[in-house]
């Protein structure tokens, strides 16, 4: 295999990937909005805010692994956004919150940035 096969191999392979984590956020952020427009049981709640606190742990644990290539500062800003979206869909979860308005923001900035 050549060098520029390879290049191609792995810069589709992450392509791949970043379209898997566009829509893995998209899911997320759907489920968001189901929540703020008030169409949800208790149930849907749970799950919904569950589904993007996993979301985001697999984020945050993915860019914490030392052979992520994104650059640290970035990866650290990344994870701290990743610890507030956490923290916020627990505060929702626990009532503590019914602002469901800034996590599909975040949510969206980040997917639209991928």
């Amino acid at each position: 295999m050549t060098f520029e096969a390879y290049e191609a191999v792995v810069e589709d392979s992450g392509q791949e990937a970043r379209g898997r984590e566009r829509h893995a956020l998209t899911l997320g952020i759907d489920r968001l909005e189901r929540l703020q427009k008030g169409r949800f049981s208790l149930e849907d709640l749970v799950e919904s805010l569950l589904y993007v606190r996993r979301l985001w742990t697999i984020f945050i644990e993915d860019l914490a692994h030392p052979e992520n290539a994104l650059p640290d500062k970035l990866r650290a800003d990344i994870i701290s956004i990743g610890l507030w979206v956490v923290k916020e869909a627990d505060r929702l979860r626990e009532e503590r919150s019914n602002d469901v308005v800034q996590l599909i923001e975040i949510n969206r900035l980040i997917r639209d940035a991928l």
